[in-house]
């Protein structure tokens, strides 16, 4: 009888502490949470523009958030931004289009975000503004003729800028539709400084195509430098790679996640 309470005592004892045990894994699992990707449209775009991007990103286990931009003015679209990355519970990789690239210039300096990734983008310094970032730089065809500035201050892509200048890589129906439902950017946002650029103290990486006519392939590679960044060139790409080649571009991302984020 002693010998068998004592079996069922040792028995229980192993079972309690095994119960332990899992509970604890159970509990540094959770309080290590996976990373999420935040992903920052441009102008004359919306979140739908990174529409390839989420699924495969999804597809391979990744925390993924598209933010929709108001396009009013730097502080508006990083304070959207910065939402969206106190509502994450752990790492954030900021990833920026264009125009975007300004926007987690000035909003990824939060101590959640672990990486930035431009993708054909501005990425503008300590006190500067895209304007300020380009001007050294012949104008491009499409800020000479391509813009329509509406009397409430927002500027739109003319159609044949969008479809020749702008997307010149997708299949024209495309083009048409996203060139008809761009969303307009308030002018001044191209004037609108950078405080603090984000890029001095997080690791960046950086994808652009060759063919883009909209930021010139020599300014990016001069930003990548400056930025110290990780560098991807997509041949044949124009400045929607992300819609183009989002194969490319989601391996980009992929890259930045796996090396500084938590999957």
């Amino acid at each position: 009888m002693l010998n068998g309470l004592r079996k069922l005592s040792s028995v229980l004892l192993a079972a309690s502490l095994l119960l332990t045990g899992v509970l604890s894994g159970c509990g540094s699992s959770s309080a290590a949470a996976s990373s999420t990707v935040v992903l920052v449209h441009g102008a004359w775009a919306d979140g739908s523009s990174w529409s390839q991007e989420v699924a495969a990103l999804q597809q391979r286990g990744v925390n993924v958030v598209a933010v929709q931009l108001p396009r009013t003015s730097l502080a508006d679209d990083a304070a959207v931004v910065t939402q969206a990355i106190d509502a994450q519970s752990g790492p954030v990789i900021l990833v920026g289009h264009s125009y975007g690239g300004a926007v987690i210039t000035q909003a990824g300096n939060d101590a959640k975000v672990a990486a930035l990734v431009y993708v054909s983008a501005f990425a503008p310094g300590d006190g500067q503004s895209i304007n300020d970032l380009i001007s050294p730089f012949p104008k491009p065809a499409w800020q000479v003729s391509g813009l329509i500035l509406n009397p409430a201050g927002y500027l739109t892509l003319t159609r044949d800028t969008f479809l020749n200048n702008f997307a010149p890589d997708l299949p024209k129906a495309t083009a048409a539709v996203l060139a008809v439902s761009q969303g307009p950017l308030f002018a001044h946002c191209l004037d609108d400084k950078v405080t603090v650029a984000a890029w001095k103290t997080k690791p960046s990486w950086w994808v652009y195509g060759d063919q883009d006519q909209i930021i010139p392939p020599p300014l990016q590679q001069l930003e990548a430098k400056t930025l110290n960044a990780t560098l991807t060139v997509i041949p044949g790409a124009s400045h929607v790679a992300l819609i183009s080649q989002p194969n490319a571009v989601t391996n980009v991302i992929m890259d930045a996640v796996s090396k500084t984020g938590n999957l």
